[in-house]
């Protein structure tokens, strides 16, 4: 059936093309509808209608890269292949001086996360930011995310707010999106029983927004969630991007995260392409007050990424430089790419290049250049 420039297969989402139409909000009925549809013709036209509403045909990238100082960690998820406790053969630290390495002046970020070292105390993780700030001021520093600012708050004693003002004055521009995984307590205390929590993690965002730092959002997916908990995730993260006041600074992006099942046991492959499509445009859909939806190509490959890009998604990370916790999880993409190749992916999917900084503001759109 044809309604209004679309055609439709399946029928169910005729209703929900017409709320999108009227601007009026999706509820969870609608999320599930979305992700239980075969129609993904018609789904991918729908997502692509909001994310150029909110975006034009403008699609972003950064010159990045990823560091994670060290991968020993106190906690055991279950999803994680990444994490290493002191003796195993994959565990690994990096000095000062090794993460410093990692940085040059061309790039706009660096992204920095690891794991809860069970010696480092928080000046180190301090001095990390301060350092890189110091040597290299025009790169912008998005680094550890909630659960990390968890942590530094239990290893000193403080409150959160007390830490990201420390963080902030040592140069800190963002925070990443980790540590969400799913807001399901079943899904927890089945995979992360020693992670912190939903309540937690909004608690360190909301005090982030507040203070003025801009932070992200993702969402663990393809292991024993269900897809209510998928809808139910999106939808408390929907409320929470609405409780930020004018002066806040909110969340720039949600990254929908496929699990690399590795050894974890959660998954026996992969969640498919069209799981991970169906996904990113559910959630460009569903939240509608987020400004983009990232479609992270070290988790989908490059190209199921490109072909998200006409699926609601409006981001797609960035060149990453060495990419580590997917790929110890047997990722089948490349550890890094280059500014010339995302640009291509983008240009390719009929969209336009902005190359972006952590902040989200313009260093070049690459049509007019």
């Amino acid at each position: 059936m044809l309604a209004e420039g679309i055609r439709f297969r399946d029928r169910a989402l005729i209703p929900i093309w017409e709320k999108v139409l009227a601007g009026k909000r999706l509820g969870a009925e609608d999320g599930l509808a979305l992700l239980e549809t075969f129609d993904l013709p018609a789904l991918g036209r729908m997502a692509d209608h909001a994310a150029r509403r909110r975006n034009g045909d403008r699609v972003q990238f950064v010159v990045n890269r990823q560091i994670n100082p060290t991968n020993l960690c106190v906690l055991s998820c279950v999803f994680c292949d990444f994490a290493a406790k002191p003796g195993d053969d994959h565990a690994y630290e990096q000095s000062l001086d090794e993460v410093l390495a990692q940085v040059s002046d061309d790039l706009s970020e660096v992204h920095i996360v690891g794991g809860l070292h069970p010696k480092w105390r928080f000046p180190r993780y301090l001095e990390i930011v301060s350092e890189i700030h110091r040597q290299f001021p025009r790169v912008q520093i998005k680094a550890w995310t909630a659960v990390e600012i968890d942590w530094f708050a239990r290893m000193e004693r403080t409150s959160i707010e007390d830490i990201l003002i420390r963080l902030r004055e040592a140069g800190l521009s963002a925070l990443p999106g980790g540590g969400a995984e799913v807001f399901s307590d079943r899904v927890r205390k089945a995979t992360f029983r020693t992670k912190i929590g939903r309540e937690r993690w909004f608690e360190v965002h909301r005090t982030a927004h507040r203070l003025g730092i801009l932070t992200n959002a993702t969402l663990l997916y393809g292991h024993i969630e269900t897809y209510a908990e998928r809808v139910d995730h999106m939808l408390q993260l929907r409320d929470a991007q609405d409780d930020n006041g004018p002066d806040d600074a909110g969340f720039a992006s949600f990254i929908p995260l496929a699990l690399q099942p590795g050894n974890t046991g959660l998954a026996s492959r992969q969640a498919s392409v069209v799981e991970d499509l169906r996904t990113v445009a559910c959630s460009r859909l569903m939240l509608d007050n987020f400004p983009h939806v990232k479609a992270y190509w070290v988790m989908l490959g490059e190209d199921s990424a490109a072909i998200a890009l006409n699926f609601g998604a409006s981001d797609l990370d960035g060149t990453i430089g060495e990419e580590r916790i997917a790929h110890y999880a047997q990722a089948k993409s490349p550890v890094g790419v280059t500014r010339e190749t995302l640009v291509r992916m983008i240009s390719d999917a009929g969209k336009i290049p902005v190359e972006r900084d952590a902040l989200y503001n313009t260093v070049q759109v690459w049509e007019a250049a």
